[in-house]
């Protein structure tokens, strides 16, 4: 055996540049330590956290990332986005149950540490979480030269949410006649970007220079809007967070085979409107959350109290015996 002069830094990856990020971040970590704060400091191989304030405390649990659109957003010197758009597509998923979120872990695969944006992407990832009151407990940076392309960041998150047993909402509970409203999403949010970019690569003015932004809008956190009904004491019978494969097959999780006759109203996101008309109808519904990005099932006496509290809430229709879920776009 050859014996070789080799370091792990020769071989493309540098734990002390790494350590050195780990505390470079820290300030940035400790804006999402408000409400909530670890029980044991920040640093140690595994997080802590007392459930001792909840009397039936429940854990939820998300997994997401970022997918395809991190290409764009690099491309673009967007990483600030990218760390929203992890936040959301996780939190917004432990929402949907009625549970806050208390805790964050960040997966970071990257060809080069001295080269990857990490900085500015933790920076727009610890805004969203302080402002949704979760911690950033933790993480994994792994430098992976050969197997990261340069340009890219890999990003995975993972967040905890924590309700009472009596809190968690019940799909079954949903009936026929149920009123469905919608919240706004900001824009296509980080599904569909496969598509995106191979519309993009067929027709490269597609999407001009000046709509990047609305195209590469971060994905909506919806925090504010749950835990405004939960001050208002408004449970709602479900909700759904819209993601891959749009309003009909992410509704669908929480019908409990009832079905819904909806009419989305207009996407004034100017880039999703291009994308839209570039496409069959039908294959923007599936694709794309159509401009809602969140959904809310309230029951008829619950529904003037849920306007209130929610201005943003849009009417989109009712919950119905038949399974099928029915979308109507009038203005596509």
């Amino acid at each position: 055996m050859k014996k070789q002069n080799l370091s792990y830094k020769d071989a493309g990856v540098d734990t002390e540049k790494a350590a050195e990020l780990v505390g470079d971040i820290g300030g940035m970590r400790n804006r999402t330590e408000t409400k909530h704060k670890l029980m044991q400091s920040f640093g140690l191989f595994a997080a802590s956290f007392d459930l001792s304030p909840w009397k039936e405390p429940v854990i939820q649990v998300a997994c997401d990332g970022v997918g395809t659109k991190i290409q764009l957003l690099m491309k673009h010197d967007m990483p600030e986005v990218a760390g929203v758009d992890l936040v959301g597509m996780n939190v917004n998923d432990v929402l949907t149950s009625n549970a806050m979120p208390v805790l964050f872990l960040d997966y970071v695969g990257i060809n080069n540490i001295e080269s990857a944006p990490i900085g500015r992407m933790i920076d727009g990832l610890t805004k969203a979480l302080a402002d949704c009151d979760c911690v950033l407990a933790g993480g994994e940076t792994a430098e992976m030269p050969g197997l990261v392309h340069e340009d890219i960041m890999e990003l995975s998150g993972f967040v905890v949410g924590v309700s009472e047993k009596s809190d968690i909402l019940n799909p079954e509970e949903i009936e026929v006649g149920d009123i469905v409203l919608g919240i706004p999403s900001n824009g296509i949010h980080a599904n569909g970007f496969s598509l995106v970019r191979k519309l993009m690569e067929n027709d490269p003015e597609l999407i001009p220079n000046e709509l990047i932004a609305d195209l590469l809008a971060p994905t909506r956190v919806y925090y504010p809007e749950v835990k405004a009904m939960q001050d208002a004491g408004i449970r709602p019978r479900g909700m759904a967070h819209i993601t891959g494969g749009g309003i009909r097959e992410n509704f669908a999780r929480i019908l409990n085979k009832k079905g819904a006759e909806l009419t989305l109203p207009e996407w004034k996101n100017p880039a999703a409107r291009r994308l839209v008309d570039a496409i069959p109808l039908e294959n923007a519904i599936h694709a794309f959350n159509m401009g809602i990005g969140w959904m809310i099932v309230v029951s008829p006496e619950q529904l003037e109290a849920t306007k209130a509290t929610l201005p943003e809430a849009i009417e989109l229709g009712t919950i119905t015996a038949d399974e099928t879920i029915n979308v109507a776009v009038p203005w596509a």
